[in-house]
């Protein structure tokens, strides 16, 4: 690569602990919220299970404890 090039290939934040879309965090949230409603309302079921199984992983993603969430 010649010295007057910029490098397209590393203009990112490598370690960005932010999603690009900043509604993302809002929305596994929202989601997580959602399904703590849906559990009272109705009872554990295998959906259920598995829903919560995808929202803990975003939450992890992003750094979110589910304890704090109210």
């Amino acid at each position: 690569m010649p010295a007057n090039k910029r490098p397209r290939r590393v203009n990112y934040a490598v370690n960005k602990k932010w999603p690009k879309t900043w509604g993302k965090v809002a929305n596994a949230i929202n989601h997580y919220l959602k399904l703590q409603k849906r559990v009272e309302i109705e009872w554990m079921t295998k959906w259920l299970e598995n829903a919560f199984k995808i929202v803990m992983v975003k939450l992890k993603k992003y750094w979110i404890n589910p304890n704090k969430i109210k």
